[in-house]
């Protein structure tokens, strides 16, 4: 089962056994298997590329292992997901070989082939550093959420914003769309090498939002707009949701 790779890009998939809401949330059974790996079957489905997982526990190795996906064991102090999938670049391709890292949230379940494949087409473009997605709200409530952060970007096409900023207020202000930003990347190795050597930045400690790092060292981040927002899982019952999904599914 484990995915060759099937060109210049790498899946990385971090995986977390600390989670105050949800404790031990990589294995929680969905479905007969554990979360992380579902979420590897839904990378795998995508067909993007090799697949890794980076774990900071023995237990979470074990269970990816044995489902025939590739663990790597990553530090258990990271303050980011973005660190993790970094430290595991550099131990599951030491010769640089893969060209762009997908970054696919260890949380996604029930997250479909199309949005992890979208994430790819912003780097069509050379100037593009880092690519991610985002959703039209539709829920007026979501406008007002901090828990939602918003992109707020140039239209660069019907299905593409380049991104100036993102923020957990509602904006921008006036008639139009706001967007919903959905925390799936896909960096050039490069840029990844980059993001990771900065500081913390003023904007991104003030709003808690790691992407506004690259935004202040002046990285271009495009945005590629998909049809809904995969399901996060962060509580028991995000996770019956994701059972009750994955249960119609199959």
């Amino acid at each position: 089962m484990i995915h060759e790779n099937s060109g210049k890009s790498l899946v990385l998939i971090p995986a977390r056994m600390a989670s105050t809401r949800l404790p031990g949330k990589p294995l929680a059974d969905i479905c007969g298997l554990p979360m992380i790996v579902q979420v590897a079957r839904r990378a795998q489905e995508a067909d993007v590329g090799r697949i890794v997982v980076a774990v900071d526990h023995a237990e979470v190795f074990a269970a990816v292992s044995d489902a025939g996906f590739e663990a790597i064991m990553t530090r258990g102090d990271h303050q980011s997901g973005s660190d993790r999938i970094y430290e595991a670049l550099t131990k599951a391709d030491p010769q640089g070989e893969a060209e762009i890292v997908i970054n696919v949230q260890g949380d996604l379940p029930t997250i479909e082939p199309g949005p992890i494949r979208a994430a790819l087409k912003p780097l069509e473009n050379a100037s593009t550093d880092i690519a991610t997605l985002t959703v039209a709200i539709t829920d007026e409530h979501e406008k007002t959420n901090p828990n939602v952060v918003k992109v707020v970007g140039s239209p660069l096409s019907e299905s593409r914003l380049r991104a100036l900023y993102f923020t957990r207020t509602t904006a921008p202000y006036g008639a139009g769309p706001l967007f919903h930003h959905i925390g799936l990347y896909a960096y050039r190795r490069k840029a990844l090498e980059t993001f990771v050597s900065l500081k913390p930045s003023t904007l991104e400690k003030r709003e808690s939002l790691e992407q506004l790092r690259a935004l202040e060292a002046g990285m271009r981040i495009d945005v590629e707009i998909v049809d809904s927002v995969p399901l996060g899982v962060d509580t028991p019952a995000d996770l019956e949701k994701a059972r009750r999904i994955l249960s119609a599914r199959s």
